[in-house]
């Protein structure tokens, strides 16, 4: 029971900056924990961007409205970043959910939501606004860092190139 209890308590207050040896049992348990977040992280953050691109599809003449006149993308033509914005929210999101290419896709989200982020705080980014995109942002890159976990196209891949 000591040995347990000084587990749990190593396990509990460890930095992340040395390797924890765990029990193999709650090794396991962590793992497929850890992937059952990245998977929730994924299917998240590919919903958000997914229906932002739908919405901007719907209704494409708004949209270049939005991107000339609201928008201030920094570096990009107006209507080159609304196309390019759409098509990232509309493909990525996809990979995210394949959990393919996911590393990929989770940097060209983050991107995406930078991007965003950036030409909102031209206009009034509201507190509300800006939690919201540092979460996205945040998702992102765990995604981006690492990686799909073991429920993706990615993993099974590896299998089998291995």
């Amino acid at each position: 029971m000591n040995a347990l209890i000084s587990t749990a308590l190593r396990t509990a207050t460890d930095p992340g900056l040395q390797p924890t040896r765990l029990p193999a049992w709650l090794d396991t348990l962590v793992s497929h924990l850890q992937s059952l977040a990245l998977l929730a992280a994924r299917l998240y953050v590919a919903q958000i961007f997914f229906l932002s691109g739908l919405t901007k599809l719907r209704d494409w003449s708004s949209t270049l409205a939005l991107f000339n006149d609201i928008y201030q993308v920094p570096l990009l033509p107006p209507v080159l970043a609304a196309y390019m914005g759409t098509a990232g929210e509309l493909v990525l999101p996809v990979l995210l959910v394949l959990g393919l290419a996911t590393r990929f896709a989770g940097a060209g989200l983050f991107v995406v939501n930078l991007m965003a982020a950036l030409s909102l705080m031209a206009d009034d980014f509201s507190p509300a606004a800006q939690a919201q995109h540092t979460l996205w942002g945040v998702l992102a890159v765990v995604i981006a860092l690492w990686g799909a976990g073991r429920w993706s196209v990615d993993r099974w891949l590896a299998t089998r190139v291995a």
